[in-house]
């Protein structure tokens, strides 16, 4: 290994390092679906996509992102799996979970999308597509847990039924 990957090796680590800190429970799930046996294409993008997708929220918003609960995960894989439930019974339904997500964070979706895609085309005949999707679903709960997981600005106006809880 050169100097320059192993400079690179380490600066992830560190990365994930702080990501399981100060996320441990969305880094915990996103662990148990990349510590199952997937396709290493699959993984490597898993791995990409997940510390990728952390970065980009805790570096745009460092001082207003709180770590998620265990509480707010299971409601987030809830409420995906609620709607894609919904999906399955209508199929003609105008939207889909991943305009849900785009609705809360459409870069971020986009910049998934780019990168499922290039990995897709790239190793066509050599991936496993169910894995992909695997990879793709637990990063739609991580985008969409993060993206629950910021704090409003102080002085930013509460609607109406937030000020009758």
């Amino acid at each position: 290994m050169t100097e320059d990957e192993q400079s690179a090796r380490d600066q992830l680590d560190l990365a994930f390092d702080h990501f399981e800190r100060h996320q441990p429970q969305l880094a915990a799930h996103i662990g148990e679906t990349l510590g199952r046996p997937l396709d290493e294409t699959a993984l490597a993008l898993g791995y990409f996509l997940s510390l990728s997708v952390w970065l980009v929220f805790e570096r745009a918003l460092p001082q207003r992102l709180d770590a998620v609960t265990t509480s707010e995960l299971q409601s987030t894989i809830e409420l995906i799996a609620l709607d894609e439930e919904l999906r399955r019974a209508d199929p003609a339904e105008a939207i889909d979970t991943e305009d849900i997500v785009a609705m809360e964070q459409p870069e971020v979706l986009a910049f998934v999308h780019e990168h499922v895609d290039a990995t897709l085309e790239a190793h066509a005949d050599g991936i496993d597509v169910d894995d992909v999707h695997e990879i793709y679903h637990v990063i739609l709960v991580q985008i969409l847990a993060l993206s629950y997981a910021v704090r409003r600005p102080k002085g930013f106006p509460i609607g109406k039924s937030e000020m009758l809880a």
